[in-house]
């Protein structure tokens, strides 16, 4: 081994095809810069000589989703410790460097120059197969979830402007019914038509709920309204496909659901996380998904910062923490802190936070404490593991 530095810290600016690789030695002086692309034989030669070349490799990126993927598998694999140093941190960072250019080199040397004068950033560890599983579905169940969304607003804009009284008349997002009946009945005349007693038996073959209620309300609405709109007939055509297709991806959620339930309740903290207030296997595993094994945060205070939820100063205004991980754990401390008139007072003190700030920290810790239970022990006292 070629040992003509002692240490050298390795920048990686990563990208899709390909990574731009930095190595800057004690003095901050750079010792190589080279292009790699997004391949295993590259990598690996790139890892060869980078620990070729000194004693002791600290390796820094600046991404660690996808596209950083086979790199971090690689590293770890490789006995290499790896930090992560957040893209905004390299931005800001970057404004105090020479030039006016930004290039993938400089980015790399930005990144490189960070890990070697700071400490304080998180070191990149490969979750288990488990927390991947949940963060894929998770993050695919945020998607499909975003696309009924725009389904049930494409829907109703094209119903209002083939009936405003029928639009009105059903929540479509939470009555499928409704929806079931859009796929044949879409205008006022073709409902009138049909009348109550056909279209509730026509619902109940289809095991509609209710099937006489909606029936009832369909037919009140469109007897309010007796006037063709144009383009009402091409309208109802795009109507009934886009409710199959609600209809359709409504069955991929619950199919999504029902494998992130199994994957999550076979977790052995399952038991204990779903006895938080307000969380059940959807949060659960959101929760887990984001904070993996907890072997990362310190304590309980770091968690609950790391949602969001701790009480900091916020003179700017700006939002902290995860806003994923904020979603899932938030539930626990608004009920928690319904459930305790005590800790209601908090929301008085003002001092350097906001109101809405106190709010959130008066109910954040008490319930953080289960959740301790997987934190790494503090002040020497035994450690407990789910």
């Amino acid at each position: 081994m070629n040992t003509g530095h002692e240490r050298l810290w390795v920048g990686i600016d990563v990208g899709k095809g390909h990574h731009w690789a930095v190595a800057v030695d004690d003095m901050g002086e750079a010792v190589f810069s080279r292009k790699i692309p997004n391949d295993e034989t590259e990598i690996l030669q790139l890892i060869a000589t980078a620990c070729d070349a000194a004693e002791h490799v600290q390796w820094a990126v600046d991404l660690r989703g996808k596209t950083a993927t086979l790199l971090l598998v690689l590293l770890t694999a490789h006995g290499q410790q790896v930090t992560y140093v957040p893209g905004r941190s390299v931005n800001r960072a970057a404004e105090g460097y020479r030039g006016e250019g930004k290039t993938d080199a400089k980015d790399a040397l930005v990144i490189a120059d960070m890990a070697r004068i700071r400490r304080d950033f998180t070191t990149i560890t490969i979750p288990p197969e488990q927390v991947c599983t949940l963060r894929l579905l998770t993050a695919n169940r945020r998607d499909l979830i975003a696309e009924r969304v725009r389904l049930i607003n494409r829907m109703r804009d094209l119903l209002c402007g083939i009936s405003p009284a029928l639009e009105g008349a059903f929540d479509y997002a939470r009555s499928k019914g409704a929806v079931t009946m859009l796929t044949r009945y879409q205008t006022p005349a073709a409902l009138r038509r049909t009348g109550v007693k056909r279209l509730a038996t026509w619902l109940q073959r289809r095991k509609v709920r209710n099937p006489q209620n909606i029936a009832e309300k369909a037919v009140a609405a469109a007897d309010r309204q007796h006037t063709a709109l144009p383009g009402e007939t091409r309208a109802a055509a795009l109507l009934g496909g886009l409710a199959h297709q609600l209809l359709a991806l409504d069955e991929r959620i619950a199919s999504n659901d029902r494998e992130i339930r199994e994957t999550f309740r076979s977790d052995d903290r399952a038991e204990i996380i779903e006895s938080l207030p307000g969380m059940g296997p959807i949060l659960g595993a959101e929760f887990v998904a984001i904070a993996g094994d907890l072997s990362t945060y310190r304590d309980a205070g770091r968690l609950a910062a790391h949602a969001g939820l701790a009480p900091v100063p916020r003179d700017s205004g700006r939002r902290t923490g995860n806003l994923h991980l904020h979603r899932a754990a938030n539930p626990a401390a608004a009920r928690r802190r319904a459930a305790r008139p005590r800790w209601r007072p908090a929301h008085r003190r003002s001092g350097a936070w906001s109101a809405h700030t106190t709010s959130r920290a008066a109910g954040c810790r008490p319930p953080c404490r289960p959740w301790a239970a997987c934190s790494p022990p503090a002040h020497g006292t035994p450690e407990v593991r789910l």
